[in-house]
């Protein structure tokens, strides 16, 4: 009888890669100074902790991350929280910058290549399997049971999917799976996105989610760095290319390991890629039941957070009333006489007298002066809000001062007031 490792054995000789290079252009002055996984998320979390919440939370405990574009914000925070992994018993979380390991001429040119550029050390781990993420998704994943369905297949690599109707999968790599659920095609972005078996009206979309067989993955990889034509990328050149020679690639459901603290909850999965898809998955969280439980013991979502006073909420009289009403309000603020409405307020956040949030993130350290009126904002880090600022009722004026979104959102930041 075949020898079958358990979950536990496969964890252990597992290593997790967590892609986090990227800028985040779509984002626009939100990534001006860090990387889009550096971005603040859910009043005191970073994008990038949810990959690697779930990472821990699914028993891994190898971990490199693979850093880029204005990576100091990002390694800053992931040396203050994320540095209590015990090296001797063989944990880790590695920061790996681009360093030219290769060469001297090329820094990380796809998220393969970043890969490829640290083989040497990966391949001195000698992991059974590779588990590939980005480091930029809002989402809760047992990773665990993907790796156990990847084993049990016998796959070479498999790609975790989320359903999505096929109209709006035409900006995404969609997978065409057989019956059994092996991929037998891959099409980028496809104007005619090819429906999964048994339900025409929906397609698999690829989440960027990858676990591949340690030693194939690095074949693979050493392959893709020496065709001149690639650019490669997972996404665009591995695995088409894989599913052309007929590799053994599987598909997994995201429906299938997705963590949720009630049965009928949705499997939720955000692509926070831009300022209305940002600001949309914040004001998710102010919902009375919100789609993404935060508050799950069973599966917490890890962070650095500096030790702060509790929220602080002063002033009781008439139109001078310091209240919250369905919103998240983080330590260190003080919310003196304002009134907050559907809003999100990270860290020390100051808001005073007779000012008015309403469907507002706030980011850190922001001062909103008094009698200040915002709607529908996501204001960075650190402004300074003038006093009588009326944000969210002229959308021409909005647009001539700030950068507003086609859907009404408005981005703040400090060189944007310093400009009027």
């Amino acid at each position: 009888m075949a020898f079958e490792p358990s979950l536990r054995e496969l964890s252990r000789s597992a290593l997790t890669l967590v892609l986090a290079g990227g800028r985040g252009s779509r984002l626009g002055a939100l990534t001006d100074r860090r990387a889009k996984p550096a971005v603040h998320f859910g009043g005191k979390l970073r994008i990038i902790d949810f990959a690697l919440s779930n990472t821990i939370n699914s028993g891994f405990r190898q971990i490199a991350v693979l850093t880029q574009y204005k990576s100091h914000s990002l390694l800053r925070h992931l040396q203050r929280g994320w540095s209590f992994l015990r090296g001797e018993m063989g944990e880790f979380v590695d920061l790996l910058p681009a360093q030219q390991r290769v060469n001297e001429e090329n820094w990380y040119r796809g998220t393969a290549d970043a890969v490829y550029q640290n083989l040497d050390i990966f391949n001195s781990l000698r992991p059974s399997h590779v588990i590939i993420l980005a480091g930029d998704h809002i989402y809760k994943m047992d990773y665990g049971k993907m790796l156990w369905g990847h084993v049990l297949r016998g796959a070479d690599a498999t790609v975790a999917c989320i359903e999505v109707p096929r109209k709006e999968a035409t900006g995404f790599g969609v997978m065409h799976i057989d019956e059994h659920e092996r991929v037998i095609n891959f099409v980028e972005k496809p104007k005619d996105p090819p429906a999964m078996p048994g339900n025409p009206e929906v397609a698999l979309a690829s989440m960027g989610v990858y676990v591949f067989n340690g030693n194939f993955l690095f074949d693979q990889l050493r392959r893709d760095a020496e065709d001149p034509n690639s650019s490669h990328d997972f996404g665009k050149d591995i695995i088409p290319h894989l599913v052309s020679k007929r590799a053994s690639i599987f598909a997994h459901r995201f429906t299938d390991s997705c963590v949720k603290s009630e049965p009928n909850a949705p499997a939720y999965w955000r692509d926070v890629g831009t300022i209305d898809a940002y600001w949309e998955a914040n004001m998710d969280l102010t919902s009375v039941i919100p789609p993404l439980d935060l508050y799950d013991p069973n599966w917490r979502i890890w962070t650095y957070q500096e030790q702060l006073p509790p929220a602080k909420f002063v002033h009781d009289e008439d139109k001078r009333r310091g209240q919250a009403i369905n919103s998240m309000v983080s330590g260190g603020c003080i919310i003196s006489g304002a009134d907050i409405r559907k809003s999100l307020l990270f860290s020390n956040v100051r808001a005073n007298s007779y000012s008015r949030l309403s469907e507002a993130v706030i980011l850190p350290d922001v001062v909103v002066n008094r009698r200040a009126n915002l709607s529908k904002v996501v204001i960075d880090r650190g402004v300074i809000i003038p006093e009588g600022l009326v944000v969210g009722q002229d959308p021409e004026a909005d647009a001539r001062r700030f950068f507003r979104t086609d859907n009404g959102v408005t981005l703040i930041t400090q060189d944007m007031l310093s400009r009027l």
